[in-house]
């Protein structure tokens, strides 16, 4: 007799699972390291844009000092011509000194919205997350550079329209946003670092009051440095919106500038107060 045929090897009762299953059964990487900072950055970014396309109002607002400025006191101090300003008329040369000024008055307050936050628990809730504290700085910084531009371009039409020289290279307008983000960016950390130490709205905004004049006066952008006694000269050299402001005339003017200088200082003085504000919001958040 013939054996029987051999009984064929059972098959596995589990299908063969596809390589890329693995992608559906297991829950992505979560961004670590370098690659959280950007994306936290960006959306803060994204929310603060989402606000303006939602109230505009703060925007209209705002834009009635710069346009007060320009109007009343540049073109009066056009024609007086009491100050120097290099042989283009006083209002061009105040337009570059508005724009910084309108970014930092928007900047200056940022640190309410971050005690409003702590007030309403979102702070606490932003803090157990796998976020960096330094992330979530940064963003909140660049938040308020992304309002601050919106601002300056509102500034800017405004100076267009009366008839301020201003250039159009894109290059340069580009160098005037980063310049502006830059600037903002400190001073809303400057304003971050306050609210960690006074823990109180009322406070921040008597001491943001106190602070936003003597920052605006003890700058260049209303007269030249050359002009400012001595002590004020000093102040001037220390004061970052000095160098915005240096940097938006030479890039929105054409006038002599130290670009490469604003740009540094900019820069570390924006990091420096990431540095300071990140490791204030701890004890904010108590």
């Amino acid at each position: 007799m013939s054996e029987a045929p051999a009984a064929p090897l059972s098959a596995s009762a589990d299908p063969v699972r596809p390589k890329n299953i693995d992608l559906l059964l297991r829950p992505p990487t979560p961004r670590v390291g370098r690659r959280v900072l950007p994306a936290r950055v960006a959306a803060l970014c994204v929310v603060e844009l989402q606000k303006l396309r939602h109230d505009r109002t703060e925007l209209y607002t705002r834009a009635v000092q710069p346009a007060l400025w320009l109007l009343i006191f540049g073109q009066t101090f056009t024609r007086l011509k009491a100050i120097p300003t290099g042989g283009i008329p006083y209002i061009d040369y105040l337009a570059p000194g508005i724009i910084a000024q309108s970014a930092m008055f928007i900047a200056i307050f940022y640190g309410i919205q971050i005690i409003w936050e702590r007030d309403a628990g979102v702070l606490d809730k932003l803090l157990v997350t796998p976020t960096p504290r330094a992330a979530l700085i940064t963003g909140k910084a660049f938040a308020a550079g992304v309002k601050s531009v919106v601002q300056a371009v509102v500034v800017v039409v405004i100076a267009a329209l009366l008839g301020v020289a201003l250039t159009w290279n894109p290059l340069k307008l580009l160098g005037v946003a980063a310049i502006v983000v830059l600037g903002s960016a400190f001073f809303s950390c400057l304003s971050m670092t306050i609210a960690g130490i006074v823990l109180s709205r009322d406070r921040l905004m008597g001491i943001g009051q106190a602070i936003t004049m003597p920052l605006f006066f003890g700058s260049n952008a209303l007269y030249p440095v050359d002009i400012m006694p001595g002590w004020l000269q000093a102040v001037s050299k220390v004061n970052p919106l000095s160098y915005e402001v240096d940097a938006l005339r030479g890039l929105l003017l054409g006038t002599p500038a130290h670009l490469a200088a604003d740009f540094g200082v900019l820069l570390v003085a924006a990091g420096l107060g990431i540095a300071a504000a990140s490791s204030l919001l701890g004890r904010l958040a108590r």
